[in-house]
């Protein structure tokens, strides 16, 4: 009987091992590194918001348990516990969560340490919209849902070319100055709102080889001289006081795209709501159209979508 047994159990083990091993959930992040995951994890934490965003999408918001202090779509996520940020996660609090996984940008400070401490994480970037589809795609692994990735993506595009079709035909092909921070930071063409805006039949006024996300010189603005300037409502209104801006004449003749804190997140967030970004940038490019020549609109207020 011994020996049957031992038959048997060698027999089980080689039909479940198998399985075991498909049950296994493979990811390979952008550092290069690769996570090995038992089974979806239900236990994760989310350093940034556009994570967080797309986490939600994909099916898997009951799994957060934390998220960084940025995160606040959709709504549910505003009362997980908040871990700090990209230069300031909170490692202590997020080891005694005992996470399955965190999600963390390159740029994240702490990730040596959270994985000497024994905690897996995925390290993504989406700077370009190739990189967005990817982790999305990525994440629906993990995830366990990839159909979701496919589904997300697809209304991302429908709505994109829907907010494209709406473009005035006069403001096709002008150059846009798209500011994300004061410094002035600005999205090259390169970069996911960039390629947003090209998809939408529009021009980028910062040259393409400066990189997607760079830093530039004020005067270096004055003298690329964009046809539409777009731009946080709060750092719109401090442009004309610029040194030498007075001069930009998208400034003067009011081809303004100033949008509220709420609205400029969305459009800053490469995440599952690209699609309605697009179609918040059609609704003022469509004012900017109809606007006579010359009058001024020191800020774009319509309502935040999705919040």
């Amino acid at each position: 009987m011994v020996p049957l047994a031992r038959s048997i159990a060698a027999l089980l083990l080689a039909v479940l091992l198998p399985i075991a091993a498909q049950a296994r959930i493979t990811l390979h992040d952008d550092r290069g590194a690769t996570l090995v995951l038992a089974a979806p994890p239900q236990r994760i934490v989310s350093l940034l918001p556009s994570f967080t965003e797309s986490v939600c999408a994909l099916g898997g918001c009951a799994w957060l348990v934390a998220t960084d202090r940025y995160s606040n779509w959709p709504a549910s996520v505003r009362a997980l516990p908040k871990l700090g940020g990209v230069d300031d996660a909170q490692i202590e609090r997020i080891v005694a969560l005992h996470p399955a996984v965190v999600l963390a940008a390159p740029s994240a400070r702490g990730v040596d340490r959270l994985e000497a401490l024994g905690v897996k994480v995925l390290v993504l970037e989406s700077r370009d919209l190739a990189d967005v589809k990817r982790t999305l795609s990525v994440l629906a692994q993990m995830l366990g849902t990839p159909a979701q990735a496919a589904r997300v993506w697809s209304g991302i595009e429908r709505d994109v070319r829907a907010a494209a079709a709406r473009v005035p035909a006069a403001l096709r092909g002008r150059r846009v100055y798209f500011e994300v921070d004061a410094t002035p930071y600005a999205a090259g063409a390169g970069s996911f709102i960039g390629e947003l805006l090209a998809r939408m039949g529009l021009a980028n006024a910062v040259p393409a080889a400066l990189g997607p996300f760079p830093k530039l010189n004020p005067e270096y603005v004055v003298h690329l001289q964009p046809d539409v300037v777009m731009a946080s409502a709060q750092d719109l209104a401090t442009m004309p006081g610029r040194p030498g801006w007075g001069a930009l004449n998208a400034l003067r003749d009011g081809r303004t795209c100033g949008y509220t804190s709420a609205q400029f997140e969305l459009l800053t967030r490469s995440g599952p709501r690209l699609g309605e970004a697009a179609s918040m940038l059609a609704d003022c490019l469509v004012s900017i159209g109809a606007k006579p020549a010359g009058s001024s609109i020191a800020a774009y207020p319509a309502a935040s979508k999705g919040r």
